[in-house]
């Protein structure tokens, strides 16, 4: 690529309070807790969806999976752009309203196209929330400090999905067993319909709540110069995407490899509450809590365990020191723990051996996007960023549920096979990523040596 950095627009000006930054951050966390009780909520509601629209497995799976990642994965890159240009409150805010009335749309759903092309429109909100919410973030806290800003957000992905199973669950208590209920206009709701609305509706206040959030001031552009000789701060998707394919062995493996990770992720997230209820009879009332709760405790702590030792590895010279936490995580905890959380013996032990799958799974999210921004240009992050979500969330959500459905609906052809339908996709997707991040260490490392050089000659990076 021929692009040259021209100048850094340096930016002198005062940031806003801590205060306000903070508050900025919770409002945002809260977004983020809320996009994943909506999203989430499905899972727990399997058995019920299922008797009463007359679905299968597979059907199921492509509610979980399919139908929220349609359009969830395509759009995160333009909408990445247009928070780069446009009031990035009020596309969180837009975009948390679209996701919570979608969500109540699914509650309304009569049959099961509805309830697919509700759960699309749930992927269309959810889209807008992450690339904004990092830009507003970097915009509020120096360098300095943002890191610690971005890390409390980004624990959302655990405290928010252990929130929507402990509070899904509760929810799902309250209502599961009551009787249908007739409302005017709308007319008879099944008990899971209502707990669509009663999930749905509370995200309405966050959106209103962004609007107490001020848009800082924009920090750190830089200038370039194209081969065209025009300056612009904004870099093509099709100049990024040169730079990216020029470096595929790092790119590509480091994306195939946390895409086979994530898979196994979403897996786990869409089907381990129906093990537990098809397996041992648990209800989805303690299902939710005790898997919630696991997440809640233990998925921050693998998050910050996974900054810490790849910070670590990379200042005792360790080039490929963030990719190396990745595998750590994955070959150690993720990958055996999930072949063996569906074959324990009983519940119990099964909740048990969920912890150093959770763990595990949080060491290498922590690492991997973070290893992603040791490596790309300043002014790729954004766009590289997006590239790297869309192609793991296309794989992650779409084959990571549907496999394990396939394989229970047209290999064994008995719902009670779940649990070894789980292990196996498992264990398959886990020796791929394994693999495959393996393969990328090497390639990783020269990335890295070359970044250290953009840091020597460009004081400018921002």
């Amino acid at each position: 690529m021929s692009e040259q950095t021209r100048e850094a627009t340096l930016d002198i000006s005062t940031y806003p309070s801590a205060s306000r930054g903070w508050y900025a951050v919770v409002i945002l966390t809260l977004a983020y807790i809320f996009s994943f009780l909506d999203r989430q909520i499905l899972a727990l509601l399997v058995t019920p969806i299922k008797r009463d629209l007359v679905l299968t497995d597979f059907q199921m799976s492509l509610l979980l999976g399919l139908a929220f990642a349609i359009l969830y994965t395509f759009l995160g890159i333009p909408l990445g752009r247009l928070a780069d240009r446009r009031s990035r409150r009020a596309i969180v805010a837009t975009g948390i309203s679209i996701w919570c009335l979608m969500t109540v749309a699914c509650g309304l759903a009569r049959n099961y196209t509805q309830l697919f092309v509700a759960r699309i429109g749930v992927g269309i909100g959810e889209a807008s929330l992450t690339p904004a919410a990092l830009s507003l973030i970097s915009d509020y806290f120096p360098r300095e400090k943002r890191a610690q800003a971005i890390s409390f957000y980004t624990q959302g992905v655990a405290l928010g999905a252990g929130l929507a199973f402990v509070v899904g669950g509760w929810v799902i208590t309250q209502v599961i067993d009551a009787p249908p209920v007739t409302l005017p206009i709308v007319g008879t709701l099944y008990a899971w319909q209502t707990v669509f609305l009663v999930v749905g509706l509370p995200g309405l206040v966050v959106a209103a709540l962004m609007f107490t959030v001020r848009e800082p001031e924009r920090r750190g552009k830089i200038s370039v110069e194209t081969s065209s000789g025009a300056v612009t701060q904004d870099i093509p998707l099709i100049d990024v995407l040169k730079y990216l394919g020029t470096r595929w062995r790092t790119y590509g493996s480091h994306f195939l490899g946390m895409s086979v990770v994530t898979i196994l992720a979403y897996a786990y997230f869409s089907w381990i509450p129906q093990m537990f209820e098809r397996t041992w009879g648990w209800t989805p009332g303690k299902i939710g809590f005790t898997y919630g709760m696991i997440m809640l405790i233990f998925g921050p702590i693998a998050n910050i365990s996974g900054g810490w030792l790849a910070d670590r590895l990379y200042t005792k010279g360790y080039k490929d020191g963030h990719m190396r936490t990745v595998l750590i995580g994955a070959s150690v905890f993720l990958v055996p723990f999930s072949v063996l959380v569906p074959l324990m013996p009983s519940a119990t032990l099964a909740a048990v051996a969920l912890i150093p799958t959770i763990i595990g799974g949080g060491m290498v999210t922590a690492a991997g996007a973070g290893s992603l921004m040791m490596i790309a240009p300043n002014q790729m992050r954004g766009q590289a960023s997006g590239i790297y979500f869309f192609v793991i969330n296309i794989l992650g959500l779409t084959v990571g549920p549907s496999a394990v459905a396939a394989i229970t609906d047209f290999v064994f052809a008995d719902e009670s096979a779940l649990r070894y339908s789980i292990s196996i996709v498992s264990g398959v997707a886990g020796v791929i990523g394994l693999i495959v991040l393996r393969y990328n260490l090497k390639h990783f490392a020269k990335s890295m040596i070359e970044a250290e050089g953009w840091n020597r000659s460009n004081t400018s990076d921002a």
